[in-house]
């Protein structure tokens, strides 16, 4: 992170919620399409505020690592080559929000992905006494840069360094500045596939953003901008919006 952008991202830490207190920033959902870099943001996050980032991914594959059994009953499920159902993903998410460390907030990464696990998490989290304490934030991007990020990213299958032929390339084409490996594209980094992840994006996810937009729990930031001023907005954003809210709550 270069000096200027380290400056805003740190006025924006200033400005938010003290890391490591209970008062934290509450239970943020980072949305937008693939490509767009919730998992890059939601570290950042995490890095900022002291509360852990919740990839719906990770959860799945600890619980499939650890033999759980809902972590059972999905590895079931996904050797069938089926998708794991609505129900069992909201399981697993469940178990993880009742651990100690989200008390003071998570940024949930991948979830919730549709209408039904939105309207889920809302009434979850009333049950686990947290009420309606979840700010969606919706990274924009446009398109054609998205499709630029997927389709020009490169993998060495040694080291595991990650480049992009248009943003990030190599010294060499096609070849691992630090091995000098042959830098791979994966089976789905490809133009069709993204279109045809970001049509389901839009077909599931359009109605999670206008669920948390009626509610008034729900900014859009710029993902074209620095990794550190993306942080810095997201920060921004979701101190004024959960500042907003507590005086409603105040309020009434």
């Amino acid at each position: 992170m270069d000096d200027q952008n380290r400056v805003s991202y740190e006025t924006a830490a200033e400005s938010a919620w003290p890391v490591g207190l209970g008062n934290g920033p509450g239970r943020i959902v980072l949305l937008g399409p693939p490509g767009v870099g919730k998992g890059t943001q939601a570290r950042e996050l995490e890095k900022l505020w002291g509360v852990p980032h919740i990839s719906t991914g990770d959860v799945l594959r600890a619980n499939v690592s650890q033999g759980t059994p809902l972590g059972r009953e999905a590895q079931t499920i996904m050797k069938r080559g089926d998708l794991v159902p609505d129900s069992l993903v909201c399981e697993i998410v469940a178990t993880r929000l009742r651990e100690p460390d989200t008390l003071s907030g998570c940024i949930l990464d991948g979830f919730p992905r549709t209408l039904g696990q939105a309207i889920w998490l809302d009434s979850r989290l009333v049950e686990l006494g947290f009420g309606s304490s979840i700010i969606a934030v919706g990274i924009r991007m446009e398109r054609r840069h998205l499709l630029r990020r997927i389709t020009g990213r490169r993998t060495c299958p040694i080291c595991q360094s990650t480049y992009n032929v248009y943003l990030n390339p190599p010294t060499q084409a096609e070849l691992c500045d630090m091995d000098g490996a042959t830098l791979i594209q994966r089976a789905d980094d490809t133009e069709h596939v993204f279109e045809e992840r970001v049509r389901t994006y839009e077909m599931l996810t359009a109605p999670v953003v206008e669920h948390y937009r009626a509610l008034g729990r729900f900014v859009a930031v710029n993902g074209e901008l620095p990794i550190g001023e993306i942080a810095a907005e997201i920060a921004a954003a979701v101190d004024v919006k959960g500042h907003s809210r507590c005086m409603r709550e105040i309020r009434n």
